[in-house]
């Protein structure tokens, strides 16, 4: 059994607490919860809420990359938005950023996050078998 390994990439916002941007294990991608943190670290909860959402997508889809996965390797989306309302608007920059990928996906309502974001994600995905060129 492989142990797991920590995922860590400068495409995507850095940890900001002791938690790794993700984890692979036995094939297995796990990503933290991501914010609308560009990869140099400046938070952008100020950020119009479409901004904010697709920040926060290509957080994850960085993290998902640099393990070995893509958008169509994605099985689980956790969708964390303040403001049942702005759902119609999250549907719209996830399905484009997403295309023909349809993982598994939460939408929960919360009250509040953390540095006044409007939304945080994370995700599973599965590690992509490597081509044989």
């Amino acid at each position: 059994m492989n142990p797991p390994r920590a995922v860590q990439t400068t495409a995507a916002a850095p940890a900001g607490g002791h938690y790794s941007q993700g984890v692979v294990h036995n094939g297995v991608i796990y990503v933290s919860g991501q914010l609308p943190t560009k990869p140099d670290g400046t938070r952008c909860g100020h950020l119009p809420f479409e901004e904010q959402a697709a920040l926060a997508l290509e957080n994850v889809l960085a993290i998902v990359g640099a393990a070995g996965g893509s958008p169509r390797s994605v099985l689980k989306v956790t969708v964390y938005l303040v403001g049942v309302e702005r759902w119609a608007a999250f549907n719209a920059v996830y399905a484009a950023r997403m295309g023909d990928a349809r993982p598994a996906r939460a939408v929960i309502p919360v009250p509040a996050l953390n540095h006044g974001a409007l939304i945080e994600l994370d995700a599973i995905a599965a590690v992509e078998p490597k081509s044989r060129d």
